[in-house]
């Protein structure tokens, strides 16, 4: 007499019969749809015995229900890939859902694609234009004012300054003087034509002088000791009189040299006395 070979479950004669093999156990399809059946993460169904199961990190799916969840492609024989919410994606839409969105065109930036980063924020490089021209800067310099992006050129006419002496923009670097900007090699001596940044120099008339051209060419000459009135160092103080001019330490008595500056003297030719000695004369 031979053994009996039954269902686990249901204790029905297995022998000649289909059945299925379960943690060492024999069902038949019956107990096997009812009892073991591992359920599908898509439909909610069991994954009968006559249905081909596919398995991903102990969760399942029949066959026609392993499918990508944003386009719906079926995945059995195709690479896909699992997001941190369960969600089953094919390779192209696993990118999409991945990859930043265009700050030009909202458009998702595919894996591989030329793309321009400023600032944390990602564009297509086809997207990354100029605020004034419209044209895409790629491998130019540009400038940013706020939120708007310029390249070098449009940056230059909308914003830069421009040069008192050239009327030509002024890029980087430069110097300012009386609120007017120059650029360095434009703010020279009008006689000379020395650089006068970072150096001494006066103004008379619209012209600028390095001290040597002021003193030679343009200063006017003291009546007392015939040397320049600069306006610098000793020469500060200057004292002025019917369109002659003294230092002010130079504006002494010819007679007893005593100081009149901010004090009453008298004129006799080209010389200046104090009152006493202009009575002895």
């Amino acid at each position: 007499m031979t053994d009996r070979f039954d269902c686990y479950y249901c204790r029905d004669n297995l022998q000649g019969k289909k059945y299925v093999k379960k943690d060492e156990k024999h069902v038949c399809p019956r107990c096997f749809d009812k009892i073991c059946a591992n359920t599908c993460a898509e439909c909610r169904r069991p994954i009968g015995v006559d249905a081909k199961e596919l398995t991903h990190k102990n969760r399942h799916w029949h066959e026609d229900c392993f499918r990508c969840a944003k386009c719906y492609k079926p995945l059995a024989n195709e690479p896909f890939s699992a997001k941190e919410d369960g969600k089953i994606m094919c390779g192209k839409c696993g990118a999409k859902e991945d990859s930043p969105r265009c700050q030009g065109c909202y458009k998702v930036i595919m894996p591989g694609s030329k793309n321009v980063e400023y600032k944390h924020k990602v564009w297509h490089e086809e997207c990354f234009t100029c605020f004034d021209c419209k044209q895409p800067i790629r491998t130019q310099s540009f400038m940013a004012k706020g939120n708007d992006i310029y390249c070098g050129t449009c940056h230059e006419k909308k914003f830069a300054k421009n040069c008192a002496s050239c009327k030509q923009p002024i890029t980087s670097g430069g110097i300012t003087y009386q609120d007017q900007p120059w650029h360095s090699e434009c703010f020279v001596c009008s006689t000379c034509r020395k650089p006068l940044a970072n150096t001494r120099f006066t103004a008379c008339e619209d012209q600028y002088y390095c001290v040597d051209c002021y003193k030679t060419s343009v200063a006017k000459k003291c009546q007392g000791c015939n040397n320049p009135i600069t306006g610098f160092g000793r020469g500060t103080n200057v004292v002025n009189y019917e369109g002659q001019s003294w230092h002010e330490y130079c504006f002494n008595c010819k007679k007893c040299s005593l100081s009149l500056a901010n004090k009453r003297f008298v004129l006799h030719g080209e010389n200046i006395y104090c009152p006493d000695c202009a009575k002895k004369l």
